[in-house]
């Protein structure tokens, strides 16, 4: 990025969002992250698990606390204090407020479709690389006039393309390890697309998350698109391979992230004061130590349990919500476009319904 954006940055901050309404919006996920590392932090019995005592002593000290919220706050700074100072955190299930994929599967490609259309379809069962027949929300805005091409997405898992069908909408979706292809490449484009080839990461189908993120980073200050996606892949493949000590990095790295793009929008002549952020989870993960926690799905207890977070104008600061609900994955959509000021209908019968609690003093 521009050399001088800390400088701009610095100057534009003092601009007055009050009064701005939503034009723009990211949606973010982060693959496969439990609830109960957003809420209580680093698990104590997963970090005694860790095979090596050196990486169990390095864990131990920048994530362990006896007090679960100082614990959150570690792992999730900017989380715990600009999101849950400015918006809305839910699915805290040991307050009663809970959040549910209603997809059956409870893996990522079926998760992805309830979240992008706003309901769970029956026939999406795996993971496999098939264009989804279905239109997300994504393509949805790409079709209306002030929208069109405006509409991008960012991801680590190369099966996005398939699930925005990105033949059919239209939408640029730079996913696995796509490149930057444009007519003109900033030098830390240029830069990221000689790397990737030669340090690709260590999975055949999800590039490191600092790829996805420097290429949307890229992206947004040359283009200003209006409606954004990026989904952050390491944390699930790191507890696939059952690293909890990297599935921990992977999340304080993605916190991280998320406060560059926060400060990033809020500085942004055109994002400061009219960016929403929306941040959740494809699925959630089994509870039992020492293996289920790496697992997900129909046959693993609290694969379906998630959460959700919101912030930005229109969105009335809460923090996180204390009350006894329940929500669910595919009210999502729906509530994206009502923050943006538009109707979205699906016209499924399973389709979510908006998340009135969000707008509600």
């Amino acid at each position: 990025m521009n050399k001088l954006f800390p400088l701009i940055c610095s100057l534009l901050c003092i601009y007055n969002s009050s009064g701005q309404s939503c034009e723009n919006l990211v949606l973010i996920t982060l693959d496969g992250v439990r609830w109960q590392e957003v809420f209580t932090g680093a698990d104590p019995g997963l970090i005694s698990d860790l095979k090596s005592s050196q990486e169990r002593k390095d864990i131990k000290s920048l994530f362990k606390d006896d007090d679960p919220k100082q614990a959150r706050k570690k792992l999730m700074p900017w989380t715990w204090s600009t999101l849950a100072g400015q918006g809305q955190i839910y699915g805290n299930r040991q307050l009663g407020n809970k959040v549910d994929c209603t997809n059956r599967y409870r893996i990522s490609y079926p998760g992805y479709n309830e979240i992008l259309t706003g309901y769970s379809d029956p026939w999406i069962t795996s993971n496999a690389n098939k264009y989804n027949p279905n239109i997300t929300i994504l393509e949805w805005f790409n079709g209306h006039a002030e929208f069109c091409g405006k509409v991008v997405a960012f991801a680590s898992w190369d099966a996005f393309p398939y699930i925005i069908n990105d033949q059919r909408s239209g939408i640029t979706v730079n996913a696995g390890f796509s490149k930057a292809e444009d007519n003109y490449l900033t030098s830390n484009e240029l830069f990221l697309n000689e790397l990737i080839d030669q340090l690709p990461g260590p999975w055949e189908s999800t590039r490191l998350d600092a790829y996805t993120h420097q290429y949307m980073m890229e992206y947004l200050e040359k283009y200003h698109p209006r409606l954004t996606f990026i989904s952050y892949g390491e944390m699930d493949d790191y507890a696939h391979s059952g690293q909890y000590g990297q599935y921990l990095q992977s999340i304080n790295q993605t916190d991280k992230r998320i406060a560059d793009l926060w400060n990033f929008l809020e500085c942004d002549p055109f994002y400061a004061g009219r960016t929403a952020l929306i941040i959740t989870t494809d699925h959630g993960r089994g509870y039992h130590r020492p293996s289920d926690w790496k697992n997900h799905g129909i046959l693993t207890r609290g694969s379906g349990e998630i959460w959700m977070a919101f912030i930005g104008p229109s969105i009335p600061t809460k923090g996180e919500i204390k009350e006894e609900m329940q929500l669910f994955q595919n009210q999502i959509a729906k509530s994206l476009a009502f923050i943006l000021g538009y109707q979205y209908e699906p016209h499924q019968e399973e389709a979510g319904e908006i998340i009135n609690h969000i707008f509600t003093n």
